[in-house]
């Protein structure tokens, strides 16, 4: 499979009208989710998949805006082919609350004032986010998320779902995180808001309708402290050296002389063109606050949590070290919940996440498409009583608009299979009973039996429907030909 792009995608809204109580005790009147989406819903809503962002990402993870020829913040593993297949799954991003890329945040319009939040947006927590994505997942009509996945603070969410909704995510994959902040994390993100507050011109936080541009000094200083801590000294070393900017010696004086200094001054003025200083300090804040750890166990903390789970660091992590994604493993592994972990080998340290696409691609792809059938099987599925008239059992496949009935036995156990074929058979030879017309030795599957087992009964077989039984031969879903193309790419009949 070629491996290709979504090409031109649009950001949508939710407005959601109602208020949203916040952890801390406070409450957003109303709020818009910024999103973005790709890929089609499967007919049971069992294909979506969420990705989670950082700190200063958005819902632009793939693609490209029409008239801009920038994609996404994770384009390398969203699309056709790639490990977020679009062609299989239907993937959803969308910007935290909080932030200032269309979600409702500090720089959004209060309803009670008529003038941006500001300082009076009240202080939010990696909880509230994932509790508004909730709202957003909902109103797509998704009652299962097949995964959720993200890095660094995204992970954090990740990790925060698994415990709040933990029958609501079957698959979590979380990539260079922790489950906790630790006092170094907390002090880099502190030094950070100094420097915002520090600038004048932030004035309180009340400088949205300022002359000014607001405090962008502070922030790109910001930007630049927290940029450090996403590179390795392997990274910087390789890619500046001590080469010297647009010079041929040192100048001594306090003018930049490092083309490494050069490179942190871009970074953090190309970001105060892009983010909200205000946004900077509230997401941070919700980073500090983040801590899975219940009555002094992590263990316990993860408890509540039932996903299948892959964990992944990178070698040259400083900003979250490989040592506290073992943390989580372990205490996965102490809860006795399914969870793979690997340590990606890269010198790009924290960023690595977003810069290694063949080893994420890889991982991430071969985790997601470890699929059994009760990860893709209908459940809601429609049955039709031994001893039925052929009549009825026709009524009923034109009423349901279904192709496959499975014949219950008086004890409820599947007794045989009815198809519209077997129908059209009925009228040709005047047979008046389901009994006269039904396959009796019935092909079935379990939930835990691989998509792929599942395929190649089917092929054998010549059969484009199973149903899938539990231990006491009752009828628990149905998993069709339809559904396995579109995980493996081939049709079987």
């Amino acid at each position: 499979m070629i491996k290709g792009s979504v090409g031109t995608v649009t950001t949508q809204y939710y407005n959601h009208q109602s208020p949203l109580v916040l952890e801390s005790g406070e409450t957003l009147p109303s709020l818009t989710i910024a999103y973005e989406k790709y890929g089609s819903l499967n007919r049971d809503a069992s294909n979506a998949i969420l990705l989670c962002h950082a700190l200063s990402g958005d819902a632009h993870v793939a693609g490209h805006h029409e008239g801009e020829k920038r994609t996404g913040w994770w384009d390398a593993v969203v699309g056709p082919g790639k490990a977020f297949d679009t062609e299989r799954y239907f993937v959803i991003c969308s910007n935290i609350i909080g932030g200032c890329k269309g979600s409702t945040g500090p720089s959004s319009e209060n309803p009670a004032t008529g003038k941006p939040y500001g300082p009076a947006f009240p202080v939010i927590t990696i909880r509230d986010m994932i509790n508004a994505q909730k709202l957003l997942i909902d109103h797509l009509g998704i009652s299962r998320l097949y995964a959720v996945a993200g890095g660094s603070m995204g992970g954090m969410q990740v990790l925060q779902w698994t415990v709040s909704y933990p029958d609501f995510v079957k698959k979590a994959v979380v990539i260079a995180t922790s489950a906790y902040s630790t006092p170094q994390q907390i002090a880099f993100n502190e030094v950070g808001r100094q420097a915002i507050v520090s600038d004048p011109e932030w004035n309180g936080g009340k400088y949205y309708d300022r002359t000014s541009s607001g405090p962008v000094r502070g922030l790109s200083l910001a930007r630049m402290v927290g940029h450090i801590t996403y590179l390795s000294n392997e990274s910087m070393h390789e890619k500046f050296g001590r080469a010297l900017q647009g010079k041929e010696q040192i100048s001594f004086d306090f003018s930049t002389d490092f083309a490494v200094e050069s490179y942190l001054h871009h970074q953090g003025d190309t970001f105060t063109k892009r983010f909200d200083a205000n946004s900077y300090l509230y997401i941070t804040k919700a980073i500090d606050y983040f801590d899975l750890i219940k009555d002094g166990s992590l263990t316990e903390g993860l408890k509540p949590a039932t996903a299948a789970f892959l964990v992944i660091s990178v070698s040259s992590d400083w900003l979250y070290p490989p040592y506290q994604s073992q943390e989580i493993v372990s205490a996965l592994t102490a809860n006795d919940r399914e969870v793979h972990y690997c340590e990606i080998r890269s010198n790009y340290g924290h960023d690595a996440f977003l810069l290694e696409s063949g080893q994420m691609n890889y991982l991430v792809g071969k985790f997601l498409s470890h699929t059994v059938v009760g990860d893709v099987m209908i459940r809601d599925v429609p049955t039709i009583e031994e001893g039925s008239t052929t009549a009825v059992t026709a009524r009923r496949l034109i009423n349901l608009e279904v192709n496959h009935l499975p014949v219950l036995s008086a004890n409820g156990q599947l007794a045989g299979i009815v198809t519209s074929w077997d129908i059209a058979k009925a009228v040709a030879k005047n047979f008046l009973w389901l009994d006269e017309i039904m396959s009796k030795n019935v092909i079935t599957t379990t939930p835990d039996e691989p998509i792929e087992s599942v395929a190649k009964k089917m092929e054998e077989h010549s059969i484009s429907a199973l149903p899938v039984i539990d231990e006491n031969q009752h009828v628990i879903g149905l998993i069709t030909s339809d559904a396995i193309s579109m995980l493996i790419g081939r049709v079987t009949s």
